[in-house]
C-alpha cells in the first residue's frame, strides 16, 4: 500500500488554482493542467484524488461535462446548489468552463 505524502509544488499548484474558480464554473482535468503549463489531466486527476478533499473538487471535472467517477450524486448536488450550468446530469461546458484567473 502507497504511504499518502505531503503534496509536492505541482500539487499544491493545482489545489490552489481549484480553490479559485467561482462557484457555479468549472474547469476540466486538461484545463487546469494546461492553465498551469504541466502535467496532464492523469496528473491533475492524481492530486485530486489524494488531497483534493479541501477543496471545491466538484469544479474539477471531465472534459465531457461528466463528474469524478463515484462521486456523481454529491458533485450534482453541489452544482444546483451553485447554479452551475447543466444539460442533463452534466455541466453545460460552453457555459460554466471558467478560463482561470
Amino acid at each position: 500500500m502507497e504511504r499518502v505524502r505531503e503534496p509536492d509544488e505541482f500539487a499544491e499548484r493545482v489545489l490552489d488554482l481549484v480553490e479559485r474558480i467561482p462557484p457555479g464554473m468549472v474547469m476540466s482535468y486538461g484545463d487546469v493542467a494546461e492553465y498551469l503549463g504541466e502535467g496532464g489531466p492523469r496528473q491533475v486527476g492524481r492530486v485530486m484524488s489524494l488531497w483534493g478533499g479541501g477543496v471545491p473538487w466538484w469544479r474539477v471535472i471531465r472534459a465531457d461535462g461528466s463528474a469524478p467517477p463515484g462521486h456523481e450524486a454529491r458533485a450534482r448536488a453541489h452544482w444546483r446548489e451553485e447554479g452551475t450550468a447543466l444539460r442533463g446530469d452534466r455541466v453545460d461546458m460552453r457555459h460554466a468552463r471558467w478560463p482561470g484567473p
